[in-house]
């Protein structure tokens, strides 16, 4: 029998589905994230007392920093997904970029956006 060259019409849906939940569950996480760094609830230091002493401020700058960095990260998940989206549209998704193999299922069900094989991975091909 030959070698799979691609999934099908089918395991495509079911891997359509898997990326859909993780991606508005990333989108709620990122305006999470967002809302936190831009203060949209309105709860900072800034509209209260000044007298806050300077390591609580410097705790929050920290804070809002690391948020931006999460939230940086979360928008690239995001559009690594969108990709993702776009690979099983192209019924291209789930093949390896350097091997040209299918990425075995286990691997996409744990990371729908992977676009390398275990092997590649492991290998060091970026």
């Amino acid at each position: 029998m030959a070698e799979k060259t691609r999934y099908s019409d089918e395991e495509l849906e079911e891997f359509r589905a898997i990326i859909m939940d993780k991606l508005e569950k990333a989108k709620r996480d990122y305006e999470q994230l967002r809302d936190g760094v831009t203060n949209a609830e309105g709860n900072d230091v800034s509209d209260t007392s000044p007298t806050f002493k300077v390591l609580e401020e410097g705790a929050t700058t920290l804070s809002k920093e690391e948020s931006g960095r999460l939230a940086q990260r979360q928008m690239k998940f995001i559009q690594n997904l969108q990709a993702a989206l776009v690979r099983i549209e192209n019924k291209t998704y789930g093949i390896c970029r350097e091997t040209g193999k299918l990425i075995p299922k286990e691997r996409l069900r744990a990371v729908p956006h992977a676009t390398l094989s275990i092997e590649a991975k492991e290998s060091g091909v970026k």
